[in-house]
């Protein structure tokens, strides 16, 4: 059975962080553009001050804990998820699914959008009642020892908290990231429970672009600049996990380079993160990666993708109703025509003005129109 969780980390461990954040060892900069090579040095330097000197985790800690948050025993874990009520006539259970490097903190800004859209001017008729897990193996869903989940067996236990734990007989399902696998993976394995699913990251075919259009070709050229400088974070991750935690677990301005730098490229920003997302909600989504430890476990879903069959393809098309919303900064945006051999039912394809990978932190209000607007004729 569910029971109810509040967060609250202990002091200890806060003094302990910023013990360590004191005593970081930066390297020297490479010669060139300060982000050519990965992250900033001064930047990263800068961030580390403010994340000892200002932040404030507890102010972070407290608008997470505004959210009702449980933990029930599911797939042998304790799975930690927020389900907080929509307020309206007849609220729709949603499934919001976060990715790497996120976490539940990307959706603090939109969750009320969605489960009381008049508060925002919207119609009440749209609330949802969202349930946003921590993906197994990632923040409050980890601890020492657990077993570890690839992104198919992440799909199996959401799905089972949604239906068997939740009692929900259909439900709706939004991601981005590896949200947005699990949510086509549900789509795929479990058509029945869910009336559609929407994401803001498609998982089209990256090989055999045939580049038989103008935005087929460019698509190909996109893939290929991405394959080539973009990817080394998936073969570390994906093929040598456990060593990469050693020193991501143990040096905090470490991993934040690690994450900020994905932060930096990935969203529609000026030339610095917080141009499109705050930094203290970077920071908060980055401290707690440390405060659970369980950036290496939260690896898993590469290493999965890089060592088994990957199940989202042509091969095994997602058949029910799928709505897209295309940000113009997203890592990779294929073009319609091949993302249909894969998603055979799209029903809404929204370009959206702005926004990166981030969305839900980036644009929620844009998102959670989306959302909203997607899912209006199908619930």
């Amino acid at each position: 059975m569910p029971f109810p969780f509040v967060l609250k980390i202990p002091d200890a461990a806060i003094a302990d962080l910023k013990n360590r954040l004191s005593l970081t060892r930066f390297p020297d900069a490479a010669p060139g553009e300060p982000w050519a090579y990965g992250s900033s040095v001064d930047y990263i330097r800068d961030l580390v001050s403010y994340w000892k000197d200002i932040f404030d985790w507890r102010a972070q800690e407290a608008a997470l804990n505004e959210f009702p948050q449980f933990k029930v025993p599911l797939h042998d874990i304790d799975l930690h998820y927020l389900h907080v009520p929509g307020v309206g006539p007849n609220p729709y259970p949603l499934l919001l699914l976060h990715g790497w490097p996120g976490s539940v903190f990307e959706f603090l800004d939109i969750i009320p959008r969605l489960t009381d859209p008049a508060r925002f001017g919207g119609d009440p008729r749209d609330a949802f009642t969202v349930i946003a897990p921590s993906l197994p193996g990632y923040g409050l869903s980890f601890r020492p020892g657990q077993k570890r989940f690839v992104l198919q067996d992440i799909a199996d236990c959401l799905h089972d908290l949604m239906t068997k734990t939740l009692c929900f007989e259909k439900f709706a399902a939004q991601g981005g990231d590896w949200g947005a696998g699990v949510a086509s993976l549900i789509g795929q394995k479990y058509p029945s429970s869910v009336c559609g699913i929407h994401l803001n990251l498609l998982f089209a075919p990256r090989d055999k672009i045939s580049g038989s259009s103008e935005s087929e070709t460019r698509y190909g050229e996109q893939l290929a600049h991405w394959l080539k400088e973009e990817t080394g974070y998936q073969q570390i991750q994906g093929t040598k996990p456990q060593t990469l935690a050693f020193g991501l677990t143990d040096s905090p301005a470490g991993l934040a380079a690690w994450i900020t730098e994905k932060f930096r490229s990935w969203s529609d920003n000026d030339g610095v993160p917080e141009s499109a997302i705050s930094r203290d909600r970077m920071l908060a989504n980055i401290a707690f990666y440390w405060f659970t430890s369980a950036i290496g476990s939260s690896f898993w879903p590469y290493y999965g993708r890089l060592h088994s069959g990957w199940p989202i393809s042509p091969d095994h098309p997602i058949t029910v109703p799928t709505g897209y919303a295309a940000f113009p900064k997203e890592i990779i945006v294929p073009p319609r025509s091949i993302a249909e051999k894969t998603y055979t039912n799209i029903q809404r394809w929204t370009e959206m003005k702005k926004g990166g990978h981030f969305a839900a932190m980036e644009q929620p209000a844009a998102l959670a129109n989306e959302i909203q607007q997607f899912f209006r004729r199908l619930r």
